[in-house]
């Protein structure tokens, strides 16, 4: 695989200076696709768009003017998805043996959606061919390590110049999920791995925050939270992680992946809910719910 330069990869979009205790993370919105990816691909034009967090990078775009940092991906989730296990590989898509490290028995895996996808949504398959083993390998090596010791390092940093710190990871979801037992359609969703990876007293702030914006929001169901939101939230060490997905249909054409003419609007309420969820975090700054105890 040709080597593809850090700053290329991603981008860390850093306030002047860090006045809150936030990290924001955008893995899914990267729309760069590598050529030779594309070459590989049986997909082309918007069919393999279709994994994309579309334009999620915008609507968190104001975090850096809030005083957090925002770590964005420039790849496409269908190219590596930082949200898996590193090893979370398919010994189905390749060609030779995976090493025994890597797990190839997730029930990730097992639906197409590993550390390297075989499909993207609606069940698409990515690859006209199996890839060799090394390319595999090679870009777990490249992008997801830096990737994510990029993360950590934001995370780590927040910890301790305020003493805890709060992981919002950003994705947005199909227009045509619905709440489980109903036709209601939430415009988001917060994730709190069923209250492991954060403070409740935060995912309900959040909740409420949305709500009292006029939107529907539910918390965990049918999202509670990936590979990201588990691995770095602990709160009983003062380390919060949420994530945030946002319905799609609110603000883009999910056929032409155009956005719709209130698109700003949307911007602004995200950036609303940031301001909203910093104020709660400032005034409760010395609570134990969210303070290492």
């Amino acid at each position: 695989m040709p080597e593809i330069r850090e700053y290329e990869l991603f981008e860390i979009r850093e306030p002047v200076s860090q006045t809150i205790p936030f990290v924001y993370n955008s893995p899914h919105s990267g729309r760069i696709y590598p050529p030779e990816f594309i070459a590989q691909s049986r997909l082309e034009g918007i069919s393999i768009r279709r994994s994309e967090d579309h334009y999620v990078d915008e609507l968190f775009s104001a975090a850096s003017l809030l005083g957090a940092p925002l770590l964005l991906a420039n790849f496409p989730r269908a190219y590596l998805d930082v949200n898996r296990e590193p090893y979370e590989l398919d010994p189905r898509m390749f060609d030779g043996l995976l090493p025994p490290y890597a797990n190839i028995n997730s029930l990730r895996v097992a639906g197409g959606l590993g550390t390297i996808p075989r499909i993207v949504a609606e069940n698409m398959e990515i690859y006209a061919r199996r890839l060799p083993v090394q390319e595999g390998l090679d870009r777990v090596e490249s992008i997801y390590i830096p990737y994510h010791a990029a993360l950590r390092r934001l995370i780590a940093r927040t910890h301790v110049q305020f003493g805890f710190g709060v992981l919002i990871d950003c994705h947005s979801m199909p227009g045509n999920v619905r709440v489980a037992g109903s036709n209601a359609r939430p415009d988001f969703i917060i994730g709190d791995r069923y209250g492991t990876s954060a403070s409740a007293d935060l995912s309900r702030t959040a909740i409420s925050i949305l709500e009292e914006m006029g939107f529907t929001a539910i918390r965990n169901k049918p999202y509670a939270g990936g590979f990201i939101t588990e691995h770095y939230g602990r709160p009983a060490r003062g380390l919060h992680a949420l994530q945030i997905e946002v319905n799609r249909a609110i603000y883009v054409d999910e056929g032409t992946l155009e956005k719709h003419t209130d698109f700003p609007l949307i911007v602004n309420a995200v950036t609303g809910f940031m301001r909203q969820m910093a104020s709660y975090v400032d005034q409760f700054a010395t609570d134990t719910a969210l303070a290492a105890e």
